[in-house]
């Protein structure tokens, strides 16, 4: 495992103090004009690399390097809400496999993605190759427990577990893995979006996690690491259907205080 340490190069450092006026573990102060740790032991969250407007702080130990920032970015408000107004589950995929470099963009994104005490617990299982073997797992655990779901679900009971009820067909499935939840769903999200802008449609299936989480021959045929369990699974292909419209939907409940 990899040893992260801020790295301050003092002789680069003005003495600003916008390092310590960011650092949320409060673990960085100015003594004699200079930036230095207080201790050894650190989140490791950059936030002090980012705004040092020297590049005089570093954090070592990781794979993927910063990158600068050229100018403030903002998205267009309207067209990300029409991004989430218009967004649908998708089971209908068509064959055309889904390109490496798309892959690497969805898959940074996840990897991105701001977690709880920036634990960076999230990882990931993308299935190709073992994709039907591994949904014929979940599908025959389904099977077996059905007859006890459809005593307690009429839409339970109208539901078919064929060979492709978790996949449908679709050429790659990533299954998210991390030890806390939300960092997992959280990841999920991000990588939805860049799916999305890359012409992808998405189906998140709670089915496929449900059933990993409780199969530990899924689990282990998924290889979820030890500490961890599957947060989400997105099953993901460019889709074979076109949808017109948005979804209806009540009126948001807000509670101004």
């Amino acid at each position: 495992m990899k040893q992260h340490h801020v790295m301050i190069e003092t002789d680069k450092c003005v003495g600003c103090g916008m390092c310590a006026k960011v650092c949320m573990a409060r673990n960085i102060v100015i003594k004699s004009k200079k930036a230095e740790t207080v201790l050894d032991d650190c989140v490791m969250c950059g936030q002090c690399s980012a705004v040092c407007p020297k590049k005089a702080i570093s954090v070592s130990g990781y794979d993927i390097v910063s990158k600068e920032k050229k100018g403030d970015i903002r998205l267009d408000p309207g067209e990300v809400l029409d991004v989430i107004r218009f967004r649908r589950s998708i089971r209908h995929f068509k064959e055309d496999p889904v390109p490496k470099e798309v892959m690497d963009q969805i898959l940074e994104a996840g990897t991105l993605t701001h977690t709880a005490k920036n634990m960076q617990d999230v990882s990931f299982t993308v299935l190709a190759q073992e994709k039907s073997r591994i949904e014929q797992m979940a599908v025959s655990l389904f099977r077996k427990i059905k007859p006890i779901a459809d005593l307690f679900s009429p839409m339970a009971k109208n539901m078919k577990i064929d060979s492709h009820f978790f996949f449908f067909n679709a050429p790659i499935v990533i299954v998210i893995t991390a030890k806390d939840k939300t960092n997992g769903i959280l990841a999920a999200q991000n990588m939805e979006y860049i799916a999305e802008a890359n012409g992808l449609g998405v189906l998140y299936s709670g089915f496929f996690t449900m059933a990993a989480n409780a199969s530990r021959r899924i689990r282990r045929a998924v290889q979820v690491p030890k500490g961890k369990r599957v947060a989400m699974t997105l099953v993901l292909g460019y889709p074979d259907i076109k949808f017109l419209r948005s979804p209806q939907r009540k009126k948001p409940e807000v509670t101004y205080m």
